[in-house]
């Protein structure tokens, strides 16, 4: 799946604004909004962000 995709379903599930992702993911509160515009993140980026959403669905049992 396309890690936008992955981010945006993420967002609609859980209600996190996407500043509030960016920046408790990988520390940057732009991330959602760069990707939007075209910014595609590294294979170290995509990872963190995975993780990430892994573990936050993990610690809230969605």
């Amino acid at each position: 799946m396309h890690l936008l995709r992955m981010i945006e379903i993420f967002l609609k599930e859980t209600g996190i604004a996407p500043t509030r992702f960016g920046r408790d993911a990988v520390r940057d509160p732009r991330l959602v909004h760069d990707m939007r515009r075209g910014r595609e993140p590294g294979k170290r980026m995509r990872r963190r962000v995975e993780h990430f959403v892994n573990t936050y669905r993990r610690g809230t049992g969605a």
